[in-house]
């Protein structure tokens, strides 16, 4: 049976703020009150949201901090079942 591949907040960020309303990703993290280089690491997929994050990425770009949380889990799930099936 087929997974669906839940998407990574930051990769869902990139792909429906950053780049189709053309939002420089500084600007962004300056906005979030983080470093530059964490949003980077964010939307390439190499961290998680965290609650705090969340919560930020509620109030500046929409959503509720509990769907940013709940993607991340519905991503971390995806990842741990599908490395489950590789075997």
């Amino acid at each position: 049976m087929h997974q669906h591949n839940s998407p990574h907040p930051g990769g869902f960020i990139k792909r429906v703020y950053l780049q189709p309303l053309n939002l420089a990703p500084d600007d962004i993290a300056e906005k979030l009150q983080i470093r530059p280089a964490n949003l980077d690491s964010l939307i390439n997929e190499k961290i998680d949201v965290t609650p705090a994050i969340a919560q930020k990425l509620s109030q500046i770009l929409g959503r509720s901090a509990e769907s940013w949380l709940l993607m991340q889990k519905n991503f971390n799930d995806w990842k741990v079942k599908s490395n489950g099936q590789k075997k």
